[in-house]
């Protein structure tokens, strides 16, 4: 699929929401298909060899593990600090601007 037609260069642009004239689309037919033509190449390229590349950089996730941790306070100790209270939550004003 190297090559472009007029139609596609169209679809294309109505799928873009581009209004192009006939210049414009006789250019893009030719710019596009060379990109398309130079992209075809990478299908030769001989990759089995070769394992996935998942990172880049070199950076690893630094995530710390979840570890539940008891700090000695129930939530009806903790609900007593808060001004007001309903159904085991804080109650707050209403933010919706």
């Amino acid at each position: 699929m190297a090559k472009l037609t007029h139609d596609d260069v169209l679809k294309l642009a109505k799928l873009a929401r581009l209004e192009l004239t006939e210049e414009e689309v006789t250019s893009f037919a030719e710019e596009i298909s060379s990109i398309l033509k130079f992209v075809e190449q990478l299908h030769e390229v001989d990759v089995s060899d070769l394992e996935p590349t998942l990172q880049v950089n070199g950076l690893t996730n630094v995530t710390r593990s979840d570890d539940v941790i008891d700090y000695g306070a129930s939530s009806e100790d903790l609900l007593k600090n808060a001004p007001a209270v309903k159904d085991d939550h804080i109650k707050v004003r209403r933010m919706i601007i």
